[in-house]
């Protein structure tokens, strides 16, 4: 039955990932805090496992949802290559940092950016004016810090990559579209420091849980990744079909729900 859930999971993980450019991170977190504490897993490891998890499948999500994307035009490769530099390096770093947070503290703080963000983007009509980027040097700070913030909170960035993006000055399609496809490095990158960082203290267990690679585990992430792989091509295809301001609501909405559920589950209960 576990497995059954984490299909359920990856599966609506994946429509939101092709949907709003998100890794799917927003809902694999959540799911599987909850379903790995229905079943027993130790509770001093869940939030952790549930972040490593998730970026792990952000890795297969992305691929489906930027290449769905792209075939639409939504991908703007020169701002993905200068965003890049800076995510790879700060994913690394904020998996690192992640290993130092208590777990609870980390689904508090994600939550509340979460609401944030969607009270701002409720707030702020979408813009379909195209301005100048920043510079090339700038998209790759901005980068740094969405890749640490990510990784920390196991989300493929679109939460942060969304608004970012439009406020710098692309349409809220190709924000997603270039969005979706940001969430490739980070995921790359924070999956792999949570492996290596993890391993330590997962050995500490004495091998009271299996399938574990440092803080992933690898049973959910093949069931969410074939799940979310097969419904990120159809978000994607609704996206292009939604006027922009829709798409814009719907996303603030996910923030505000997903937001409200981890700021209960890590600081309030």
């Amino acid at each position: 039955m576990m497995y059954l859930w984490f299909v359920i999971a990856g599966a609506f993980a994946g429509v939101c990932a092709g949907l709003f450019g998100v890794g799917g991170g927003l809902i694999i977190v959540p799911a599987l805090v909850w379903i790995l504490a229905a079943y027993g897993f130790p509770s001093e490891i869940i939030p952790h496992v549930s972040v490593g998890t998730a970026l792990a499948t952000i890795i297969i999500t992305s691929i489906s949802s930027l290449t769905a994307h792209n075939k639409k035009g939504g991908v703007r490769w020169e701002v993905f290559k200068n965003l890049t530099y800076g995510l790879v390096v700060g994913s690394l770093f904020g998996a690192w940092v992640a290993t130092l947070i208590h777990g609870q503290y980390l689904q508090g703080l994600i939550g509340a950016f979460a609401i944030v963000m969607s009270i701002q983007m409720f707030m702020k009509k979408a813009e379909e004016n195209i301005k100048p980027l920043p510079k090339p040097i700038n998209q790759s700070l901005a980068g740094g810090v969405i890749g640490m913030a990510s990784a920390i909170f196991g989300i493929g960035g679109g939460s942060l990559n969304v608004p970012y993006l439009t406020h710098a000055g692309l349409p809220i399609k190709q924000a997603v579209g270039t969005s979706a496809a940001c969430g490739l490095p980070i995921a790359i990158a924070g999956a792999l420091g949570f492996m290596i960082f993890g391993r330590e203290y997962v050995a500490g267990l004495d091998g009271s849980v299996s399938g574990l690679i440092g803080f992933v585990h690898l049973p959910a992430f093949a069931a969410i990744s074939m799940a979310s792989f097969i419904t990120a091509k159809l978000g994607a295809k609704i996206a292009h079909k939604l006027p922009a301001n829709t798409l814009k609501k719907a996303f603030a909405c996910l923030l505000m729900v997903v937001g409200c559920q981890l700021v209960w589950s890590g600081v309030m209960r």
